[in-house]
């Protein structure tokens, strides 16, 4: 049976609760978050970017996606035909997740702004995963591979160029959030999960901060997207550079428990092909993270930071 009692078309919309409530607000800014245009993003790749970091934020917490909620600020030459393309892409990944649209507003903005409210749900507060529960002794795994966003950025300023561009620009701007993972490794005995949206350089931290613990991530075990490390070689850096402080990719990084490794690369292999790689272990020392290199050098790398 629906959630939904009223929806769209009521001043507000009813929907019918589960014992746990999750909810998380997001807002993208054009010329901050994203570009419309050329090679940056269509107008139904705003919609979906906007709503895929809303519910990526679910799937940090292990929630299931339930109702997202848009409100537009739409500039001057913004017409309706791209508000409503805008509104088809956000459909279309709420299709692919189970989420329903349920409600919204539109308001004039000086540049495009797209704020999404997405709320998910759960049967009990159990099996919601934070990012403050980090034991010493954790592995760290990341699903998926990393770096595609941030290589994908350097191919569009014209920094890089690469020999599959369309594979990159794809990653970029229709990224999958990770809901079914983020259940099946809540499932699993994940103790902490975080979404890699800032970065994982910045995000471990956030685990490393709120857990209490230090975060000892071996660099060269980050696994890559595909044509990173040619992207990286262009501009001259390492590869774990570009998956270590890139953000966007919205993959899951989680800290488990020595024994419960095999269940949850079970539990993931169960969901989707996108699989965990193990890139370090929680230890004793100063709350945050050491990004370590092949010879165990400590290196000072950051990803995005929100500033206001």
């Amino acid at each position: 049976m629906s959630r939904i009692v009223r929806g769209m078309g009521d001043d507000a919309a009813v929907v019918r609760a589960r014992a746990i409530c999750v909810t998380s607000v997001d807002a993208m800014v054009e010329g901050v978050h994203f570009r419309l245009g050329g090679d940056w993003a269509s107008a139904a790749e705003v919609g979906r970017r906007a709503l895929a970091g809303g519910l990526s934020d679910l799937a940090a917490m292990g929630a299931e996606a339930g109702e997202a909620y848009l409100a537009l600020g739409l500039p001057p030459g913004f017409g309706e035909e791209e508000g409503l393309e805008l509104l088809r892409g956000a459909r279309t990944l709420a299709a692919q997740t189970g989420t329903t649209i349920a409600g919204g507003d539109v308001v004039s903005a000086p540049v495009l702004t797209v704020c999404v409210t997405v709320v998910g749900w759960a049967d009990a507060a159990e099996e919601l995963v934070g990012r403050d529960g980090a034991l010493v002794g954790d592995l760290i795994g990341v699903t998926g591979r990393l770096g595609g966003a941030r290589a994908a950025l350097a191919v569009i300023e014209g920094r890089a160029r690469a020999a599959d561009r369309g594979a990159l620009l794809e990653r970029m701007r229709n990224p999958a959030p990770r809901l079914a993972e983020g259940r099946a490794l809540a499932a699993a005995g994940a103790h902490a999960l975080i979404d890699l949206s800032d970065g994982l350089a910045t995000d471990a931290e956030h685990i490393g901060l709120a857990s209490g613990v230090r975060l000892r991530v071996d660099l060269d075990a980050l696994p890559l997207e595909d044509g990173v490390s040619e992207i990286a070689a262009e501009l001259g850096l390492p590869a774990w550079e570009l998956a270590a402080t890139g953000g966007e990719d919205y993959e899951l990084c989680v800290c488990v428990a020595p024994a419960d490794r095999t269940r949850a690369q079970d539990a993931v292999n169960a969901v989707s092909d996108v699989g965990i790689s193990w890139i370090g272990l929680a230890v004793d020392g100063p709350p945050g993270v050491s990004l370590l290199d092949q010879r165990g050098k400590e290196l000072a790398l950051r990803g995005f930071e929100h500033r206001w």
